[in-house]
């Protein structure tokens, strides 16, 4: 089995990344919001630039796939007149901002993401890793705890903000004025003490070397967290998701008309003012689908470093998981999909080859080798039994 490469960044839409089916365009929406015709608009480019498929990420952004080197500069274009391009691929890349989805205008998280995003714009915002990211949660308790961020902003067990380093237990206490420049703070004083040699890095593997944080920000703890929502109405419209964090364009055409959408790191989309979401293939509006119970990456032949396809694999064992149980099914040992330890994991070794890992990550040691697609539809208990 040959090893993945580790890319070290992620696709943006000034600087693409190619896949097993043409380029990757991710769009990175401000405040992780489109209105009705930036969501229609997008729809459309993808249907006439790609392949009409559009991936939600678990950082609340959306990717057009199948997109050609040829089409590519049209498809900015297009993007650029819906105001969803930035002014270069670098400062595209810094503005890695995961948002609450359950912001209201003029609230903390509102201003404090939107603080952010113009200091992360500024010319002298420090270079950071590609996969470098900030968190902005701070409602009365944290809902993105398990949304890959570097540092996080959000509610401390005060009630007052602090300003956290992923990894650490303690934070800065901050005010709504002041949390985006002690942010900043943080994100320089990680470069300087050398947490991304080679451009590389991230804040807990920092921290894990024994790294000393400033003192300022071993002040304040943070608030008990909670776990995301699910599938449904919530007060600021209805939620839906998407079977394996995917829908193509006509669904998100269809989506539009009915208000503008709040992206999710939850591979969900919030309908804003809406009471109910319309029966569609591929879209999840109640709590106890199966399909809940599944995360999967494109797989093969959509990615190049995929070694067997993954989707049809995870659809068919979704109904035989239990309620609550979650199942990562990864095309390689990356585990790009979810990269952090799950209750079960299958990582594919070759075509229709799986190894199975128990409350890991896709490139742990395996509790089992060599396991089928056959042997595991037609023996589903093997996950979750047995030695």
């Amino acid at each position: 089995m040959s090893r993945p490469a580790i890319r070290g960044w992620c696709p943006g839409a000034l600087h693409p990344m190619a896949s097993g089916d043409g380029l990757v365009v991710r769009v990175r929406p401000r405040l992780a919001r489109l209105s009705p015709e930036q969501a229609a608009g997008i729809a459309a480019l993808s249907l006439r630039h790609g392949n009409g498929l559009i991936d939600l990420s678990s950082r609340a952004n959306l990717q057009l796939r199948g997109v050609t080197a040829d089409s590519h500069p049209e498809l900015i274009e297009g993007l650029r007149d819906l105001g969803l391009i930035d002014a270069s691929a670098e400062a595209e890349a810094r503005r890695n901002v995961a948002l609450t989805p359950f912001w209201t205008p003029g609230d903390d998280s509102h201003c404090i993401a939107t603080a952010l995003a113009k200091r992360l714009a500024a010319p002298d915002a420090p270079d950071l890793p590609g996969k470098f990211g900030f968190a902005v949660d701070c409602g009365a308790a944290s809902l993105l705890g398990a949304t890959s961020a570097d540092i996080r902003l959000e509610r401390g067990a005060d009630g007052g903000l602090i300003c956290r380093a992923d990894g650490a237990e303690t934070g800065a206490r901050v005010t709504r004025d002041s949390a985006a420049d002690l942010a900043l703070i943080l994100a320089r004083w990680f470069v300087d003490t050398g947490g991304a040699p080679q451009g590389r890095g991230r804040m807990a593997a920092h921290l894990d070397k024994g790294t000393p944080l400033p003192s300022a920000f071993t002040a304040g703890t943070s608030a008990s967290g909670s776990a995301p929502p699910a599938p449904g109405r919530c007060v600021q419209g209805m939620l839906v998701a998407l079977e394996f964090g995917q829908m193509r364009a006509e669904t998100l055409a269809t989506l539009a008309k009915k208000g503008a959408l709040r992206l999710t790191p939850w591979r969900m989309l919030l309908i804003e003012g809406a009471a109910r979401a319309p029966a569609m293939p591929g879209l999840i509006t109640t709590p106890d689908d199966p399909r809940l119970r599944i995360v999967a990456c494109p797989g093969a032949p959509a990615c190049r470093q995929a070694l067997s396809a993954t989707r049809p694999l995870g659809r068919a064992l979704a109904p035989h998981l239990p309620q609550g149980a979650l199942l990562h099914v990864s095309g390689c040992a990356k585990g790009c999909a979810h990269p952090g330890p799950a209750p079960l994991t299958l990582a594919a070794t070759g075509p229709d080859r799986f190894d199975l890992i128990r409350n890991g990550r896709a490139g742990d040691p395996p509790d089992k080798t060599g396991l089928s697609p056959d042997d595991l539809t037609s023996h589903p208990d093997v996950l979750t039994k047995g030695p």
